[in-house]
């Protein structure tokens, strides 16, 4: 692996697909590793309050995944709640700009 200069992929795979064991079983039910580009890790959470929680553990979890990984691999984590729904479509949306203040 060292030859062919594949450790560096080879440990942003582990933290996919280690997941569970690079932040332990509590943090891993309750988030997952969307993408890991330029050493910044996106996380999901999967509620606000989970993110919340997820960004006040932040520097806890670089080490932890760091200390399993190796240095330098993840440098940030960008850590965001759940997708919000897109109320911009359906059978009942009007299309516009919608209603307006039309006094004075």
């Amino acid at each position: 692996m060292k030859a062919r200069g594949w450790q560096k992929p080879a440990a942003e795979a582990k933290v996919f697909g280690a997941w569970e064991k690079v932040v332990g079983p509590d943090v891993a039910s309750h988030c997952r590793p969307i993408k890991l580009a330029d050493g910044e890790l996106t996380v999901e959470a999967e509620s606000t309050a989970w993110a919340t929680q997820l960004r006040l553990l932040a520097a806890s979890l670089l080490k932890r995944i760091a200390g399993e990984v190796g240095h330098n691999v993840v440098k940030k984590l960008h850590i965001h709640g759940p997708a919000a729904p897109s109320w911009n479509k359906g059978p009942r949306r009007v299309q516009g700009r919608g209603p307006r203040d039309t006094y004075g």
